[in-house]
């Protein structure tokens, strides 16, 4: 989240990504941070430490939602209902 919200900070497009255990996490840390908008996809959890092919195959299910949150043509996670 922090990493997400010191680049949007900075005037660039972001989406932070944020495992599914620490999603109301990420809307603590967004409401505090002044950017409770700032556009988050889901990602399962665990996603570090789960090994390479576990890692490349979550980074190629996102890279075209991240894509596409990024451009405008897709809404983030957090503007759907949650699951």
């Amino acid at each position: 989240m922090r990493d997400g919200i010191e680049v949007a900070r900075r005037g660039t497009a972001a989406v932070a990504l944020v495992t599914e255990t620490f999603w109301l996490q990420g809307d603590a840390v967004a409401a505090s941070a002044g950017m409770p908008d700032i556009p988050r996809l889901r990602l399962p959890h665990p996603v570090a430490g789960s090994g390479q092919e576990a890692m490349a195959r979550v980074a190629a299910e996102l890279a075209s939602r991240i894509v596409a949150v990024l451009r405008g043509d897709a809404a983030p996670d957090n503007e759907s209902v949650p699951a």
